[in-house]
């Protein structure tokens, strides 16, 4: 199920509400139901893969309180402890963090990667002159991945490293535990909501009429980015990546389209999880802040997923060392930790070419700002150079990584990239492209995406303090994006597939 559709606009989401608001003085029950919605949300297509995330679930549920516990002794007599910073930490402790962390990272690892081990090994088997002499071997043993599958183990992960540093008390109660990982706001696409963050709000959050007003607000404003940008923005990028010869202009115009697409779709998607919760009493972080206006990689990464970008920080980039052990180990960090973000993406070597770039490019600005040739606030350019400039270049940088993103496979994205340069073939029929990717309609929702990305404040600023003729333009916007809605044949999520 997706948030633009109108099963769960007009059915899920008010039989939801109506539901959780019927229960609203009565915590337990209140978040039982709101689990149990969640739960259907995320198996309305596969219901096999709840069971999935329910195991998941239980075990980091109880790794938490064997960690607060010190393993069994004292469990259930009072509220766990919350463990001292800078304590070693026993055997069982370690034991019941190695645990969750092992059971986590397998599901993952399983179910993302176990195909792209298995495609290796057969263009191995090529390359020595071999291959698989049982077809229907092979498809029975490729995996189907589940929805979602990267966000709420990144996310369960987080309460049990949290437990264990100290950074938040683990979690008695069942019930709340398996409604702050299954939550249908942010489930299958993020934002990666960390335990540290809702975990007072589990036990006692406000609801008022001001944040279901904002919430509201958010999901009509994430609904319009989403169907009335992302959407034909994606037609065209589908259009011209599928095309089998493109000309340079065609090819810009293709990947500048795919841009806009992933980013109104993902920032669209986190807009309308926000505005949820927020319906629901829950305050989620901001997960975009303009990353298009940003002067350099470092900055991008400071605006774009951002709960990505900061979980990777966290639990990966610091505990490796971050920048506290000289030059050359910050680089090789930050270059590391890019390449396990291209590959938490996708189990694709155009994933981890992605992640190079940005993770050469973060440890080059990195270089200039310990050189002198930069500085913290400017990293990756001369200061002299103008803001727009250095926005330019930086769009640049992640328009080409895009190409990568977006390409089927490498030698796609290489030929895409070619195309880019007027270097690769072009064959007569390229000019039949024009006359469907430069319709007036995708036409206008392609400049009406560049106004928006660079003149307009974010949807998270803008929706601090509504008016009434705030309230009247969302409304507008949700009216247009449902009447779109109704006629559009082509509403993929981008990241449901990560």
């Amino acid at each position: 199920m997706v948030f633009s559709s109108h099963l769960f606009i007009f059915y899920f989401l008010p039989l939801a509400l109506a539901a959780y608001y019927v229960l609203l003085p009565w915590r337990w029950p209140r978040h039982l139901v709101l689990t149990l919605f969640s739960y259907i949300f995320y198996g309305w297509a596969n219901p096999k893969f709840i069971v999935l995330m329910v195991v998941s679930t239980l075990i980091d549920y109880i790794a938490g309180l064997v960690q607060a516990y010190d393993g069994f002794r004292g469990w259930g007599h009072g509220p766990p402890p919350l463990l001292e910073k800078n304590v070693p930490r026993t055997r069982t402790q370690r034991i019941a963090l190695i645990t969750s962390l092992l059971a986590n990272l397998s599901l993952l690892g399983f179910f993302k990667y176990f195909n792209f081990t298995l495609d290796n090994y057969h263009a191995l088997l090529g390359w020595l002159g071999l291959q698989m002499s049982d077809a229907a071997l092979d498809n029975v043993l490729r995996v189907t991945l589940p929805l979602g599958i990267s966000f709420y183990t990144f996310q369960s992960m987080s309460y049990s490293i949290d437990v264990y540093r100290g950074d938040t008390r683990a979690m008695r109660s069942a019930n709340d535990y398996f409604c702050f990982v299954a939550m249908f706001h942010q489930l299958v696409a993020g934002p990666i909501v960390r335990f540290s963050e809702v975990a007072d709000q589990l036990q006692s959050r406000t609801h008022t009429i001001d944040k279901f007003a904002r919430g509201i607000a958010l999901f009509s404003l994430g609904l319009s980015m989403k169907v009335l940008l992302a959407n034909p923005c994606g037609k065209i990028a589908d259009t011209v990546f599928n095309a089998g010869s493109v000309r340079a202009l065609d090819a810009w115009y293709g990947a500048l389209a795919y841009a806009f697409q992933i980013y109104f779709d993902f920032a669209g998607y986190s807009e309308m999880a926000v505005g949820l919760g927020l319906m629901m009493g829950f305050v989620f972080a901001q997960n975009f802040n303009a990353p298009y206006k940003a002067a350099s990689l470092t900055e991008f990464w400071r605006r774009w997923h951002i709960s990505l970008s900061t979980w990777l920080r966290d639990y990966l980039y610091i505990p490796l060392g971050g920048s506290r052990k000289g030059e050359a180990r910050t680089y090789f960090n930050l270059a590391l930790v890019m390449l396990l973000g291209g590959l938490w993406h996708g189990a694709s070597w155009n994933f981890v070419i992605w992640g190079a770039i940005h993770g050469g490019a973060l440890a080059l600005e990195r270089y200039r700002v310990n050189q002198g040739g930069s500085s913290a606030q400017v990293p990756g350019a001369a200061r002299w150079l103008p803001r727009a400039a250095r926005v330019g270049a930086t769009f640049l940088v992640v328009l080409i990584a895009w190409v990568f993103f977006r390409a089927s496979d490498l030698p796609a994205a290489i030929a895409y990239l070619r195309n880019m340069v007027s270097v690769g073939p072009v064959q007569p029929g390229a000019d039949l492209l024009g006359g469907i990717v430069y319709q007036p309609y995708y036409l206008l929702s392609f400049f009406a995406a560049g106004v928006v990305t660079w003149t307009l404040p974010t949807v998270w600023d803008w929706t601090q303090h509504l008016t009434g003729p705030k309230a009247a333009a969302c409304l507008l916007l949700l009216w247009l994006s449902l009447g779109l809605l109704a006629t559009q044949t082509y509403n993929p999520f981008i990241y449901f597939i990560f």
